[in-house]
């Protein structure tokens, strides 16, 4: 392809990278031991507080959770073993409506990570102007070894402890790692038991009760919808443009999808397996055929096999990190080559890394903006579940792209108006939207 001059997309980058010292902090000095979730989110949020000029009480305010709940969840194993797990739920704010956010089985979860998680839901829910708040909640369990019995009544007696503080105007659950539709019809079915019929208690539901024509595909779609917004602003066209993406779960597979579909030009995809790469571009659909036969890239022949921190350090235009958080460290982030990351996972940039990316003059599209397209859906889900009425797939389509345009838009001229970050940008747009509603309502 054609060697990067100083051309609209060039001076673009450029001045999006500037801002002032100021918005770029000293995260401590030679400290080998990762920054907390919960710690890096804080130091996003006080950087915009610090460009919005709210005092210390309201950054207080906006920063503590309303509620964390912590529940024993004794289940009875397929081998007959009790298993005493812990489960999660943070409600984080609902100044904007009721709070909204994921459930996620993994071993890895704490508290610390779903207080975390539930602060980036308030942010995201407001920076796409959804009438939410934020919420995270997760079960600490090794998902990958869980039978399918054992997920079920791990879900039910989860229920059991929190059923009473959420529901359709409180609190709304959806997927997130580790769980899937079924999961959720598992949750809403146990939910009414105690509480009657009400599908709008969570989303992500399978299509047949209750569940959105394209919400299995709508974080991956955003991520796609964001990639050709942000091109077009920086004047390149798909073509042109290849693109390395860490992750083919849900999220990545479809993603790839959509961008195979826009004319980019995909150069290598990963999963647990391991990269593949293929510089003249990947044969996505024959990739995609593959993983959906095969349930992983296991074995595809196709591509040259590259480890996924090979992936991270490729010479692509585009990097989307699709997988999980924190791939991208103080330690590799100088070897990143792409001048714009996407991205489409949570919190896949530690802070100090995204400082050095910012020096570097990297683009950062954020992860509250880049990945909001499942709770986008997961809104539109809502809707229809309270007016039960159904949409059609081409109108969820629309309305996502629409919402994610406008939200795209907004960030972008933040950034530029105010000389920051699209990350600093799109907190202080979220920020500002969550504060007025509180200042409106009288906290």
């Amino acid at each position: 392809m054609p060697a990067r001059s100083a051309d609209a997309w060039t001076d673009s980058l450029a001045s999006l990278a500037q801002r002032p010292k100021g918005d770029i902090e000293d995260s401590g000095e030679g400290d080998s031991c990762r920054m907390k979730a919960s710690e890096a989110t804080t130091l996003y949020v006080e950087r915009a507080c610090d460009r919005l000029g709210l005092n210390k009480d309201l950054r207080q305010l906006l920063a503590t959770p309303r509620r964390e709940v912590q529940v024993e969840i004794p289940v009875e194993m397929d081998d007959g073993r009790l298993e005493t797990l812990i489960g999660y739920r943070v409600q984080h704010n609902n100044y904007r409506g009721p709070m909204k956010g994921g459930l996620r089985y993994h071993h890895e979860v704490d508290l610390d990570e779903v207080r975390s998680l539930a602060s980036l839901m308030t942010w995201k829910t407001a920076v796409v102007n959804l009438p939410y708040g934020g919420a995270k909640g997760g079960v600490c369990v090794e998902n990958s070894k869980l039978s399918h019995t054992e997920k079920e009544r791990i879900t039910r007696k989860f229920v059991d402890q929190i059923h009473d503080i959420i529901g359709p105007y409180t609190d709304i659950p959806a997927p997130d790692m580790g769980t899937n539709a079924e999961v959720m019809a598992w949750f809403r079915n146990q939910y009414e038991k105690y509480h009657g019929f009400n599908p709008a208690v969570i989303t992500g539901k399978p299509v047949e009760l209750y569940g959105a024509e394209g919400r299995e595909e709508a974080t991956g779609r955003g991520v796609g919808i964001l990639a050709f917004k942000l091109l077009k602003r920086l004047g390149k066209h798909p073509p042109e443009i290849r693109v390395a993406l860490q992750g083919f779960g849900n999220v990545g597979f479809h993603a790839a999808k959509l961008l195979h579909e826009s004319e980019f030009n995909v150069v290598a995809v990963s999963d647990v397996t391991g990269g593949y790469y293929q510089p003249d571009g990947l044969d996505i659909p024959d990739a995609l055929r593959f993983s959906l036969q095969n349930r992983s890239l296991h074995g595809y022949e196709n591509a040259q096999r590259i480890s996924n921190e090979e992936l991270l350090e490729l010479d692509v235009d585009i990097l989307i990190p699709a997988a999980l958080g924190g791939v991208i460290t103080k330690d590799n982030a100088k070897n990143i080559r792409a001048p714009i990351i996407i991205e489409a996972a949570n919190a896949p940039i530690d802070p100090e890394a995204d400082d050095i990316l910012h020096e570097k003059g990297t683009i950062v599209l954020p992860d509250i903006l880049a990945n909001a397209g499942g709770v986008t859906v997961s809104y539109f889900e809502w809707v229809q579940n309270l007016q039960y009425y159904k949409w059609g797939l081409n109108r969820v389509r629309q309305e996502l792209d629409s919402v994610l345009s406008r939200a795209f838009e907004e960030v972008w001229q933040l950034a530029q108006d105010k000389s920051v970050s699209l990350r600093t940008a799109a907190f202080m747009l979220a920020l500002e939207r969550v504060y007025r509603a509180g200042v409106l309502s009288g906290f």
